[in-house]
């Protein structure tokens, strides 16, 4: 059993303590946030998915709000960073620096220097580093991984990802609509869809896209075409929506052989038209992509052997495509990917 703690208890934070709670490998010993009343209003919080909407029991567990006081008391084997963004990169190297294994919330940083100090301290202190791409191992996501990767339906031609949501009014300090601490829905809602292409397909040769400027004073809404040979790839993501709305993420993958397409709001979400024969409900694996990435990671501390499904690279190559992205909105123009 692995000793692990969290810091930041927003709408992630409290959805790690949910998985968290639920493995029984895993005791959960330390949490530690710099505002004492979430400590007393143990409600859960609202956000785009599910899950972090209960009541939580802090029963056993150590409260803090100092940081570098939890590292040095509660004997951590390892800690979730689900701080606002721009905290990700300083809080990540003091984990590792004291010698702790270190899972991160999406996106790894700001920008690409702040990511390589991430992947640099990981090397020095011998520790692991996971930054939580939650999609790809969100069950769909990761079936479509599997069946695109057989060949068993030819190649793909084309590919369509779309996540769309209401304005996100519930962060801390309302940082998620402060661009400067965010990055956007660009960087930090969009970039599930733009690691997952990464991780279907390999960097692209570049990206051309367009967007606009919503609260956040960045950029809100996008649509990408990600430049591959032989295939068209496409996708549109943004916190613009209104709040009737909702949320919504799906995909449409077109190979030879078949379509696969997955829409959160349909039923069934998931399905396989092939060119001949019935549709297809293929069997996914149990719970959802929080759930099965801290279960690999927690594996991985445990040192039990689990497949590379994330490296730290692969993180930093996601914020650099978005930030490519964002360069090709200001120019009108497709950026090149180094």
């Amino acid at each position: 059993m692995i000793r692990v703690g969290i810091i930041g208890l927003g709408f992630m934070g409290k959805m790690h303590f949910r998985c968290y709670k639920a493995n029984k490998n895993v005791k959960l010993v330390a949490i530690c946030d710099i505002d004492e009343k979430k400590f007393a209003d143990t409600g859960g919080t609202a956000g785009n998915i599910s899950g972090a909407d209960k009541p939580l029991d802090f029963k056993g567990v150590s409260l803090y709000t100092n940081f570098d006081k939890m590292l040095k008391e509660a004997e951590l084997d390892a800690v979730s960073i689900t701080l606002p963004t721009y905290l990700h990169c300083q809080y990540t190297l003091k984990a590792l620096k004291a010698g702790v294994h270190t899972f991160c919330e999406k996106p790894m940083a700001m920008n690409v220097g702040e990511c390589q100090k991430m992947i640099d301290a990981a090397k020095a202190a011998k520790k692991l580093l996971q930054i939580g791409h939650c999609i790809r191992f969100w069950p769909e996501y990761a079936k479509l991984k599997e069946i695109v990767d057989s060949g068993k339906y030819g190649k793909v031609l084309a590919a369509t990802f779309q996540r769309l949501s209401l304005t996100p009014t519930w962060s801390w300090d309302n940082w998620l609509l402060d661009g400067k601490r965010s990055g956007g829905a660009t960087l930090d809602l969009h970039i599930h869809d733009s690691d997952y292409v990464q991780y279907l397909f390999g960097m692209p040769k570049e990206v051309f896209s367009r967007g606009v400027k919503g609260q956040s004073k960045d950029i809100d809404h996008i649509v990408t075409n990600y430049i591959y040979d032989g295939k068209v790839v496409t996708a549109e993501g943004g916190w613009t929506m209104k709040p009737g709305f909702g949320f919504e993420m799906s995909f449409n993958v077109m190979l030879e052989g078949a379509t696969i397409s997955y829409d959160c709001t349909r039923s069934p979400v998931f399905k396989l038209a092939p060119a001949k024969g019935d549709v297809i409900i293929p069997i996914v694996a149990k719970g959802d992509g929080y759930s099965i990435e801290l279960e690999h990671f927690v594996k991985a501390v445990s040192g039990k052997s689990v497949p590379q499904i994330i490296t730290p690279k692969d993180s930093l190559n996601s914020v650099k495509i978005v930030l490519a992205e964002k360069k090709s909105c200001a120019a009108n123009k497709k950026a090149a990917l180094k």
